[in-house]
């Protein structure tokens, strides 16, 4: 009996060791476990505060990004805008400043002037194709538009007359004088030096039943059609009823460029009845 009461006691003993020792390994293991989540959960933290501290960093950089790209920005088009200013008075300075002066009694042209850029009419153009016409090239590109544009709404239109020196205007005014008297010449006809056509910017445009007989231009539906359309092309009507260099010339048609053309067109009005200033700040869209 003793002896089983020992061995009782043993086995007992035993009993509370191994559940001791299960005890201690599984509080071990929690207290590990406990301490490795409350080391997960700082360095979590810790990780929360550099995220957002790098957020807030990031957020830093990309307002001074933007700020340096609009720097960037206003930088580039300051040069842009002073490229295009030096562009301009680069052109301004090549750009033959006769173009839009005032001629006729206003202004004068000297004997050695010459227009640059002279190129010939095609001549299904001309009234007379065995007699070449010249303008310069920009107002042969906006001429061939213009008839262009007249063949489409079938109206008949000719050039009689462009380009004349110096020498061919002093010819054709004296042969004039001879033929009507001076007082009727100066009427109708610049002098040399005067002349718009000396240019090369200024068209006498005619019909083919009409040809170098320019009376009653004005009734016809050639002259109809340039006084609705002709500024579309950059031609203005240099010497309109009621002018005061010459008789009407219902013919006679000038190239401004077509900007100018159209202020002139809407406000019923000439090169000559403008300031030659603000005629001159049409110089550089000349050649739109």
């Amino acid at each position: 009996m003793r002896a089983f009461i020992l061995g009782l006691i043993i086995a007992t003993l035993a009993a509370l060791s191994y559940g001791g020792y299960r005890y201690y390994v599984l509080k071990l293991a929690y207290d590990t476990s406990t301490a490795s989540n409350a080391n997960l959960q700082y360095e979590s933290g810790e990780l929360r505060d550099k995220l957002k501290a790098s957020d807030a960093l990031n957020s830093d950089l990309q307002t001074l990004l933007q700020a340096r790209l609009q720097e960037k920005d206003a930088a580039g088009a300051q040069v842009q805008a002073l490229a295009s200013t030096v562009n301009s008075l680069d052109l301004l300075a090549h750009t033959d400043k006769e173009l839009l002066e005032k001629y006729s009694s206003v202004y004068f042209l000297n004997e050695n002037y010459i227009p640059q850029n002279l190129t010939t009419i095609d001549t299904t153009y001309l009234n007379n194709p065995q007699k070449s016409q010249q303008v310069i090239a920009v107002v042969a590109t906006h001429l061939s538009a213009l008839f262009a544009a007249a063949a489409t709404d079938h109206v008949p239109l000719q050039v009689l007359s462009a380009y004349r020196s110096f020498q061919e205007q002093s010819t054709l005014k004296s042969a004039y004088k001879i033929t009507y008297g001076a007082g009727t010449a100066n009427s109708f006809s610049a002098d040399q030096g005067y002349s718009e056509h000396q240019l090369g910017t200024a068209i006498d445009f005619t019909t083919p039943t009409g040809g170098s007989v320019l009376n009653g231009f004005d009734k016809t539906a050639s002259y109809t059609w340039l006084a609705n359309n002709a500024y579309l092309y950059g031609f203005n009507l240099s010497y309109p009823k009621g002018n005061t260099h010459f008789i009407f010339e219902p013919w006679h048609w000038r190239y401004v460029g077509i900007e100018l053309a159209k202020k002139l067109h809407d406000e019923g009005k000439t090169l000559y009845d403008l300031d030659q200033r603000d005629i001159d700040t049409y110089l550089l869209k000349f050649f739109d």
